[in-house]
């Protein structure tokens, strides 16, 4: 079983066709219990669509939800804010404008550097990005107000076609940031989405999250980062799989910002 979905963006997030009563019907069709949508929340410079996300109407769509699908399926408020401890103002002042069950903290831009830019990639070497990269989760893990880590490794998703990616060249850093989560008690989205590009992976890496188990964590969410219909929970029974290897033996479920182990059947 499918305990649950937390990464699910709609049309609230400017990249997502998924109509959100859609989402709700596709879950109970798969069996899913419990989703959660968290639309982007993207503020900086570099942005396409900065503040796209209408949070009120976002809001009152969801209470609709709630009330269609009750006691058919649960469904949590969830938000993934890019880059929250360099937009600290507009991250507090969106977090007080509903209640929210959980905060997704991701890291999409370094300085003026897209993790998706191919052309940014080819241009620069792997230890430029990585490291680069890391440093800025580092950053953001020191002060943001978050509950969930997004896509750990997310630039491995456009590098691994172009150079690849060797956990352990970086794993002094990585230690580093998964010992940062633990003393938070910030859980890890354990992410699909990579198997539906070239990279075909997990994110973050299985290695990864075997440290992560290994050093004591044990706080992690599941998301399929959804932007279409049939991407929701796609792929989830190789992330179930990679949480389960690595000796994890439940998930964590959010409402009002607090967290409860869940367990895996």
């Amino acid at each position: 079983m499918i305990p649950l979905d937390y990464h699910i963006h709609a049309t609230y997030s400017c990249d997502s066709s998924c109509v959100p009563e859609d989402v709700c019907k596709k879950a109970i069709q798969l069996g899913i219990p419990e989703i959660g949508f968290s639309e982007h929340w993207d503020v900086g410079p570099y942005e396409d669509h900065p503040r796209f996300l209408q949070v009120e109407a976002w809001w009152d769509e969801l209470q609709r939800l709630r009330h269609v699908f009750q006691g058919r399926l649960i469904i949590r408020s969830g938000i993934e804010i890019a880059q929250p401890h360099l937009y600290t103002e507009e991250t507090a002042e969106v977090l007080s404008r509903c209640r929210f069950d959980y905060v997704l903290g991701s890291v999409h831009f370094v300085g003026s550097h897209f993790m998706f830019d191919e052309a940014y990639f080819r241009a620069h070497t792997p230890d430029e990005v990585y490291e680069c990269y890391f440093n800025e989760v580092e950053k953001m893990l020191a002060s943001a107000d978050i509950d969930i880590v997004a896509h750990l490794d997310i630039p491995a998703r456009t590098a691994i076609p172009i150079f690849g990616f060797d956990p352990y060249r970086y794993e002094k850093q990585i230690r580093h940031i998964l010992g940062m989560i633990i003393d938070r008690d910030i859980a890890l989205d354990i992410n699909s989405a990579g198997f539906r590009f070239k990279s075909g992976n997990l994110m973050p890496d299985p290695t990864i999250l075997g440290w992560f188990a290994e050093m004591g964590g044990g706080c992690v969410t599941l998301g399929s980062d959804a932007h279409k219909i049939n991407q929701v929970s796609l792929h989830f029974d190789k992330g179930l799989a990679a949480i389960k290897e690595a000796g994890i033996s439940h998930i964590s479920q959010f409402e009002h910002r607090q967290s409860r182990p869940l367990p895996l059947e």
